[in-house]
């Protein structure tokens, strides 16, 4: 029996893709505007077509023949569609054109004619003017011909074995017919609460122990990886992550990688004085001059974000402090956090890795969602046998324009404007853009 077929739209590095495939899917096609994402994506997933476009310029029929599966049926259709308008007195917030991808969003999944879907977004859909927006994407699926789970909810990465605090909406649908799925029930619970019925999530310390410190390597200086012969003792958590037990792949495919090798790890190098700020300052609180966050060993992470784009003059987001070593953590160490495993790397610079770790949902919370769906499918899900080859590790060094060119595209970050010194943007670089509303 063939596996369930699933498509990722606003895939970046992969985060859903990852879930959803140890969840038992097939995902055949990842549409990413990024180049840099949609090079990281193939390397990870070499077996799913990566389609580097706007969601603009394709519809359900392109996708299709780029992935090859004909009419095949497409099972569920799932990503996070960036919403930066705001609702405004006698006009429709999805009539504002910087929303337009969620409307694009909504035809993707009617044009592919899927049986279910999965929209993910930023908890601050829910609050406040915002509310009206949610409302209106809930109907515009409607309107598709879909029923919505009525009664949304907003999930929290470490209630779903992730150590860190990660808040985000899922809108979860079926076509009109179908068994509406449901929500994923808690599993884990957050670390220092006395009396809790569900075991604690993860720790940080769990996540990072055995990870050798990046800073005796003097070449993660240069480069991202370096072999290492010994590590510390794992946790269970980090055998998970370093796919030790078979659970660590789930009901995805297994990938041939070197275990011996540390990867996605290049150094920061910080000043003596900001060491000493790092150093002063108290696990779980944030240093006042950088305003890093330092991570509590037996707690869990605050949430990891993303920082801006280059169109937006690249700021890298705050990296938290290691709870240990006076320095910020490696995107490895980030990776760790959000619950992808090990075998799955970034681009090589830290601001890329980074900003792709920050943006992707924790794969092990994605896995969560996705398993609801397998049953509302009435599928059990099968590990497959094939074993996968990861891609040219070249894709992960390229830069932005090297990477348009290894997909024969134009460079999405537009001309810098040189009166303003702000690059200009396209509506096509929405795609990969921050939302404006708070998470």
């Amino acid at each position: 029996m063939s596996r369930p077929i699933g498509i990722d739209l606003f895939a970046g590095a992969g985060g859903l893709s990852l879930g959803f495939e140890q969840a038992g899917f097939d995902i055949v096609a990842a549409v990413e505007i990024d180049p840099v994402h949609a090079a990281v994506h193939e390397f990870n997933f070499p077996h799913c077509k990566v389609i580097p476009h706007s969601v603009t310029d394709i519809t359900g029929e392109t996708i299709r023949a780029a992935a090859g599966i004909g009419s095949k049926k497409v099972d569920v259709v799932f990503g996070g569609a960036p919403c930066q308008g705001f609702s405004l007195i006698g006009q429709r917030a999805l009539d504002d054109p910087r929303n337009s991808l969620v409307k694009d969003f909504v035809r993707i999944v009617r044009e592919l004619d899927a049986d279910y879907f999965v929209f993910e977004n930023v908890k601050g859909l829910t609050v406040g003017k915002h509310r009206k927006f949610l409302e209106e994407i809930i109907q515009e699926f409607k309107s598709a011909g879909y029923d919505v789970v009525e009664k949304w909810s907003v999930l929290n990465a470490y209630e779903y074995g992730v150590p860190q605090d990660r808040q985000r909406l899922f809108l979860l649908g079926s076509k009109s017919g179908r068994r509406l799925p449901a929500y994923p029930a808690p599993i884990t619970s957050k670390p220092g609460i006395v009396g809790a019925e569900l075991p604690s999530a993860p720790t940080c310390f769990d996540a990072l122990n055995d990870l050798p410190d990046a800073e005796r390597f003097r070449q993660l200086l240069a480069t991202d990886e370096v072999r290492v012969a010994k590590w510390g003792k794992t946790s269970d958590y980090a055998r998970l992550m370093r796919c030790e037990v078979e659970a660590g792949w789930g009901y995805g495919y297994m990938r041939k990688w070197d275990l011996t090798l540390l990867t996605s790890s290049m150094r920061s190098e910080h000043t003596e004085i900001s060491r000493e700020r790092f150093a002063s300052t108290k696990p779980g609180e944030v240093e006042p001059i950088s305003r890093f966050f330092k991570l509590p060993p037996y707690g869990v992470s605050n949430t990891l974000r993303a920082g801006t784009d280059s169109a937006r003059g690249a700021f890298t987001s705050p990296r938290p402090i290691h709870y240990r070593w006076n320095r910020c953590v490696t995107v490895r160490e980030m990776a760790r956090l959000h619950g992808f495993p090990d075998w799955f790397r970034f681009n090589e610079t830290k601001w890329h890795g980074a900003r792709q770790i920050g943006n992707a949902v924790p794969p092990p919370l994605a896995r969560a969602v996705a398993s609801q769906i397998m049953r509302a499918l009435g599928v059990k899900p099968k590990r497959p046998a094939k074993v996968v080859e990861l891609g040219d590790s070249g894709l992960l060094r390229l830069s932005i324009a090297e990477a348009a060119s290894f997909w024969g595209i134009a460079n999405p970050i537009g001309q810098r404007n040189k009166k303003s010194g702000i690059r200009k943007r396209k509506q096509q670089d929405i795609d990969h853009a921050q939302t404006a509303i708070s998470v």
